[in-house]
């Protein structure tokens, strides 16, 4: 037989293009069209409803950027169409290959009764099947005309990203508003082609399944009369009977589809944006829910539901009538899809706290899986953290986005810092949209890297971002893939009924131990700058407002703020999205966030003054206030009196225009140009900075990344670098022991102040950058006389070591990354420390010099410029605090920055405040005391181990104690763990190697 394979496939692509799939709505009649614009943010629907409107026609210009349109089209249903499937196909002017990231709708009844979503991919509203002949048609849209950010020509800078810069222009063009007839024969017809034709072009060329499917297409296009594809429809697909009634062999691999719409909390476009496209689309997936029996959707992230309920009361119960049903599935148990790097211990925590609570007191449904498809790699210690909160599971697809190394499995139990193991699967189709495409179904049987041990994955379907999630063109493909010959097996099932089956067919997968980096989106740690110290100051004063909060609860009968702060922690856990707190979201998110950040510190500044003024009385006593979990300036953990005082500091000045500061622990050199050329431990004769080198070195790179402007560094940023050793000023401080430096570079000005706090190991580098450049990266650095081949970067509820060196690829890849508040480097005897108050990205790099020492060299990331989606990123002024801890042990560094990110507070009163609750050993570190949620009074303290080591310690309760119990992070007793015993208020606790414990103390 002549081979005419890509004669019958090129046919097949026309004929379907241009007679077939224009033949699924053969008749159509048009519909009058009237608008009115909002004239500012939306409206509430009851008002959109009521509005008066004015005519408008196909073809013309609407929408100002981040505008609202009402759009009402009536119509009447022509006599002749009665009996049969009558749609409305309502274009306002889409792109149907951007779904989620251009106009959007939501189509309502008169009575505000709301349909579904109108999106590219999803443009038709069911009028009747069969409908009545001068039947009348009356909708209305709620249209957005948010503006295309991220064009064709991606990574383009453009003013779209804010609404005080947007400007208002009409964004899109009204393309088509009709009543048409739906030939259901021929919407079939269609997609048992493009099931065929996908999954044959998948097929190796010499498989007799392929030419099999290739025969029987061809014999369908003979069947189809070019003129009459309606009429001839049904005979044609009779043709492809057999070939999709061929069973797939039995060991197929099996595919759960999940019905999926991963919607970005905010990113190009304002977190009031999010709150719709969370609305179109629930209402879209729950009147799909109703039309197909066999699919079932998952939902993620708490705050978008809470904002349905809020929001959309008309939407949010039918989400609820489908949850009821267990076909809308709440998913991941997070407050939201949050970055899982930055976010400290406690904020991790409440994500979890907040996520499922949620969930169990509106559904009852408690989720066994963390679900973070889109999330930018993943902290080590995130696996204990949801074993801490109750759940088993794992899903992301990001690590599949890795440009240098392929990780090797697909199913396996990640291992974190305390020995957690979490079973995780990342799902081999390497999208969270799939939409069910040959293509897609097969690169996930190839990709999948576990064949012979397993043989499930997950399949996340539907368009995302406000595309308006799953269609019915992938519902009817699934139904052909569920047992197809030549195609995997496609199921619709929940989340925890794939985990189920993944797990009991493969119990023992291979481990991986340790974080799981992103090799990509590294610049996120840096981007944004304002927007990351606003998050770290707000978890910061969040332990605090709780902290002193509780303390005076417990002794003067304060008023606990249980409202306020369970708002205020869901206000800044919204706010470590995975496009927020990684600074890749439009101008509008950012501008938001820091008046956001703003007003938390207000309000939370004023429970912390509140409570203290309770606990410290009226009186003249000086008192320090320290929140820190541990002794400060003789201060106890979380208590207050009168602060101890020693020792002093001096400056000096060098012949050469140079400083020397001097504080009895630590002698700093500076020279003229403001740069640290010597950091003596004292006690240990120890130099800090390596031969030759300067410490507090400014370094400027060029910084224009291949694409991902906001997300990316590209390793050859480091090819051109700027050593800013310039300085205008070298002057000794207003207090005259500190040492102030002013430089100017390009359009910036950078302004520090090095001092030696009296007593303490520590150089203290407070940097001010008034900053105006454009695609620049700007580094601080320490090259540190130290020999070591890894270090430590802390993480939630302990530390991680990474290498210094690069001797594989998987080492050279990190050469950005995560730390919070704390690098530490040591040699057996000797160490040192890098803390800092909100700054996360870093590297450190080592060099052997020509004395045969080893240069270590720690550089803090502190700014960037990129142009992407935010043009004026991180321009203005910008405030840093790093201090350099030579002599440090890894102890050291943990308590050093806390102290750093919980500064003093001061305050008169009548005496002394005891600790709420104390701990006899600094490495376990209490990262919470708080009253429990549930209003009970109890007191609740969560605490780890911090150095790495096994510990034995008493936590001693500062009030009388009637029991306690063990807790996970929700507060509920672990039924599996016995209570330790209570003596005299005093609770003995032995904790393995970073060991997360919650305890529950009730009050007697």
């Amino acid at each position: 037989m002549h081979d005419d394979r890509t004669l019958v496939e090129a046919r097949l692509r026309r004929v379907l293009d241009e007679r077939i799939r224009p033949a699924v709505y053969p008749e159509s009649v048009p519909l009058e069209v009237a608008v009115w614009h909002a004239p500012g943010e939306p409206v509430p629907v009851a008002e959109g409803l009521a509005a008066d409107v004015e005519p408008i026609t196909v073809g013309t210009r609407w929408g100002a950027p981040w505008g609202t349109s009402w759009f009402r089209v009536t119509g009447t249903v022509p006599e002749a169409w009665a009996g049969r499937t009558v749609e409305a196909i309502l274009d306002l002017g889409f792109d149907e290959n951007m779904p989620g990231f251009q106009c959007e709708g939501l189509v309502y009844r008169p009575d505000g009764t709301p349909v579904k979503g109108l999106n590219p991919r999803n443009q038709w509203v069911r009028i009747g099947a069969p409908v009545q002949g001068g039947e009348e048609v009356r909708l209305h849209v709620e249209a957005a005309s948010n503006p295309v950010v991220m064009d064709y020509r991606p990574f383009t800078p453009t003013p779209l990203g804010d609404l005080e810069t947007a400007g208002s222009d009409p964004q899109y063009t009204l393309a088509r508003m009709d009543l048409a007839v739906l030939d259901e024969t021929v919407w079939h017809l269609v997609t048992d082609l493009e099931v065929l034709g996908e999954l044959m072009a998948e097929l190796p060329v010499d498989s007799p399944r392929r030419w099999e499917i290739l025969r029987a297409v061809e014999r369908a296009l003979d069947a189809v009369d070019l003129q009459d594809v309606g009429g001839t429809a049904e005979h044609a697909r009779s043709r492809l009977t057999d070939v999709l009634a061929a069973p797939a062999v039995p060991s197929a691999h099996r595919i759960s589809a999940v019905g999926h719409a991963h919607i970005d909390s905010a990113w190009l476009w304002p977190l009031r944006e999010t709150v719709r496209k969370v609305a179109r689309t629930a209402a879209n997936m729950t009147a799909l829910l109703d039309d197909e029996p066999d699919f079932v959707f998952a939902m993620s992230q708490a705050q978008q539901w809470a904002w349905v309920k809020e929001h959309r009361p008309e939407v949010w119960a039918r989400v609820k009538k489908a949850v009821a049903e267990g076909r809308f599935v709440p998913a991941g148990g997070m407050w939201v899809e949050s970055d899982t790097n930055m976010p400290g211990s406690e904020a991790m925590a409440r994500q979890f706290v907040h996520g499922k609570r949620f969930f169990l007191d509106e559904f009852g449904v408690e989720n066994d899986e963390a679900w973070l498809p889109d999330t930018f790699g993943f902290a080590a210690g995130l696996p204990q953290i949801i074993k801490a909160a109750g759940s088993r599971y794992l899903l992301t697809q990001k690590i599949s986005w890795s440009r240098t190394n392929r990780f090797p499995h697909h199913t396996f139990r990640w291992e974190g810092i305390d020995g957690t193991r979490i079973f995780t699967h990342f799902p081999p189709v390497d999208t969270y949209n799939c939409s069910m495409r040959g293509a897609e179904i097969a690169h996930a049987v190839r990709n999948f890297k576990d064949k012979g041990a397993a043989r499930h994955s997950l399949a996340p379907t539907g368009w995302g971002d406000g595309g308006g999630g799953t269609t019915r063109e992938m519902v009817a493909k699934a139904a052909r893939l569920s047992d197809l010959e030549g195609s995997a097996t496609v199921t619709w099932e929940t989340p925890s009924a794939f985990f189920a089956k993944a797990e009991a067919e493969n119990p023992e997968p291979p481990v991986w131990v340790g974080e799981l980096y992103l090799e990509l989106h590294r610049a996120t740690l840096t981007s944004q700058a304002g927007t990351k110290q606003g998050n770290r100051r707000s978890e910061h004063l969040l332990r605090e407002a709780e902290l002193w909060a509780a303390t005076a609860a417990v002794r003067t009968g304060f008023p606990y703020p249980y409202a306020d702060l369970d708002r205020i922690w869901k206000t800044v856990l919204l706010h470590q999205f995975h496009d927020i707190l990684p600074g890749s979201s439009i101008a509008w998110v950012h501008r938001e966030a820091r008046a956001t950040y703003a007003r938390v510190a207000d309000e939370l500044g004023g429970i912390i003054d509140a409570a203290q003024r309770a606990l410290a009385g009226e009186g003249s006593v000086p008192l320090l206030f320290n929140a820190a979990p541990h002794t400060r300036s003789g201060v106890p953990a979380g208590g207050a009196r009168l602060a101890e005082v020693s020792g002093r500091t001096t400056r000096a000045e060098r012949p050469d225009g140079g400083h020397v500061l001097d504080n009895g622990l630590l002698r700093v050199g500076v020279d003229a140009r403001g740069l640290v050329d010597s950091a003596l431990d004292l006690a240990a004769g120890r130099e800090t900075i390596a031969p030759g080198r300067t410490g507090n070195l400014l370094q400027l790179h060029q910084d224009l990344p291949n694409m991902w402007d906001a997300w990316d560094v590209d390793e050859f940023y480091r090819n051109t670098v700027t050593d800013l050793t310039d300085a205008d000023e070298v002057t000794p401080g207003d207090d005259g022991v500190t040492v102030r430096i002013v430089r100017t570079f390009g359009a910036s000005r950078v302004t520090q102040v090095l001092s030696l706090p009296p007593g303490e190991k520590r150089l203290v580098v407070d940097t001010e950058v008034d900053w105006h450049e454009t695609e620049k990266f700007l580094k601080l650095a320490f090259p540190l006389d130290l020999h070591t081949d890894r270090y430590a970067s802390e993480t939630q509820f302990g530390h991680f070591f990474r290498p210094t060196h690069t001797n594989t690829s998987w080492e050279a890849a990190k050469f950005e990354a995560c730390n919070h508040r704390f690098v530490h480097l040591q040699e057996p005897d000797w160490g040192v420390a890098v803390v800092n108050d909100g700054t996360y990205g870093h590297d450190v790099t080592r060099a052997v010099r020509g004395d045969g020492g080893t240069t270590t060299t720690v550089r803090v990331s502190l700014l960037r410029a990129p142009r992407f989606p935010d043009p004026e990123t991180d321009q203005g002024v910008h405030r840093f605090r790093h201090a350099l801890v030579p002599g440090a042990s890894i102890g050291d560094a943990v308590r050093e920055g806390w102290r750093v990110n919980l500064p003093e507070r001061r305050l008169h009163g009548a005496g002394e405040v005891a600790p709420l609750v104390t701990v006899d050993r600094d490495s376990v570190v209490v990262t919470a005391v708080k009253l429990a949620d549930d209003g009970s009074g109890d007191v609740v303290v969560r605490f780890h181990e911090a150095h790495g080591a096994r510990a034995h310690a008493t936590l001693t309760a500062g009030f009388p104690v009637a029991g306690v119990e063990v807790t996970d992070l929700l507060e509920r007793p672990l039924a599996d763990t016995a209570p330790p015993t209570v003596d005299d208020g005093r609770i003995t606790v032995r904790l393995r190697p970073f060991e997360l414990t919650t305890l529950r103390l009730k009050r007697a």
